[in-house]
């Protein structure tokens, strides 16, 4: 059985969402956001001309694998407890991927469109990878390429 990384964490997740901003401005994005709603957060960043987000799914805090052990019904403290740490890996995870993927590019390993490509929002605020996903399926299962991407607004011939 493999281990989550971060599964053990202490870093609360508003640290790693400070890591997060901190590590972006480090790496020249000249634009940060940050939100949540139940079940999700996401981050925002503007980086080499470029809309980023990232949606982060939260767990539930009512999800069977916190509220029960192999023993029963777990109670709410230690629910809670197992709730948060969940929360927290999630957090660490994010944090670990975005500075991966923006070292990635310092290095030359890689570009910044490549490794960011599924989270680039297109003009109409549609992230690239949300798009593509039908877009991929249908060309396997067609053996053809999809259209090409529309045009934006205004600039139809």
């Amino acid at each position: 059985m493999s281990k989550r990384y971060a599964a053990s964490t202490e870093v609360s997740a508003e640290k790693s969402r400070a890591e997060i901003e901190t590590t972006l401005r480090r790496y020249g994005a000249d634009q940060f956001i940050y939100g949540w709603q139940e079940g999700s957060a996401v981050i925002g960043f503007r980086a080499k001309g470029r809309q980023i987000k990232f949606i982060l799914p939260q767990p539930k805090q009512d999800e069977k694998r916190f509220t029960h052990s192999s023993r029963g019904m777990r109670s709410q403290d230690v629910a809670r407890s197992a709730w948060e740490q969940a929360c927290r890996q999630s957090w660490r995870a994010l944090a670990l991927v975005i500075k991966a993927k923006l070292e990635a590019v310092e290095a030359g390993i890689t570009c910044f469109e490549d490794e960011f490509l599924a989270h680039i929002i297109l003009p109409n605020g549609q992230p690239v990878g949300q798009w593509l996903r039908p877009q991929l399926a249908l060309a396997y299962e067609q053996g053809a390429m999809p259209p090409l991407l529309p045009a934006p607004e205004g600039n139809r011939q």
